[in-house]
């Protein structure tokens, strides 16, 4: 199994080339940008971004400092923007309680994974995009165009946690942050050209290996 997701990840890495994940200038607005974008997609979080840093105001201490009304109404792009204005408070409240960016760099994987599944509105998804693209961290992230890709090449039931389906895959690739970040958007692009919930599997580059077409 563990060569099959091997030789998944070099089908998709021939088929769409680099990705360059994850669009931000610097750790924190990616840190923000992986909260804003729970249950969007990346060009209404892109525009809440842009409004906080328009403003003056994406960094810890002035998004601490403003109160969550003002914070929800530049965040509004992003949808649901008075429960993501809370959770977003909540992070930039844990995260200079915890010294910043390099108080938690020193943190190692397991400690500080576990630190930001205590943030109200982290999950598993949230803080392993974190782990990856702003800490540098080898692992992987698990999102519902993986698990639908994943079930369809016949590697999963579509029953596994989050955290074995994690585990496989790390099992499979290097332990290099590059390459699992890489892996993770490549998926990602997948899911959006061929790989939805009606799949187009004229677009698709691994047809030929796939399992079926049931949605998860």
């Amino acid at each position: 199994m563990q060569a099959v997701v091997a030789d998944l990840y070099q089908r998709l890495a021939r088929a769409y080339g680099p990705q360059g994940w994850w669009p931000a200038d610097e750790a924190f607005e990616m840190m923000i940008g992986a909260i804003l974008i729970q249950h969007t997609v990346w060009s209404n979080a892109a525009k809440a971004i842009e409004n906080l840093r328009a403003a003056g105001l994406l960094a810890p201490e002035p998004i601490a400092n403003m109160t969550t009304d003002r914070l929800a109404r530049l965040i509004q792009p992003a949808g649901v923007f008075n429960v993501k204005a809370k959770r977003v408070a909540c992070f930039v409240r844990w995260y200079l309680t915890n010294g910043g960016f390099d108080a938690l760099s020193e943190l190692s994987t397991p400690v500080l994974r576990a630190a930001l599944l205590s943030v109200h509105g982290v999950g598993p998804e949230t803080a392993d995009d974190i782990l990856v693209y702003a800490f540098n961290r080898p692992v992987f992230v698990v999102d519902a165009y993986t698990r639908r890709l994943l079930r369809r090449y016949g590697l999963l039931t579509g029953r596994e946690p989050y955290a074995e389906i994690r585990t496989l895959v790390e099992a499979a690739m290097p332990a290099d942050p590059e390459v699992l970040g890489e892996f993770h958007a490549l998926v990602v692009e997948h899911g959006k050209m061929a790989c939805r919930s009606t799949p187009i599997c004229e677009r698709c580059c691994l047809q030929r290996d796939c399992a079926g077409v049931a949605d998860v």
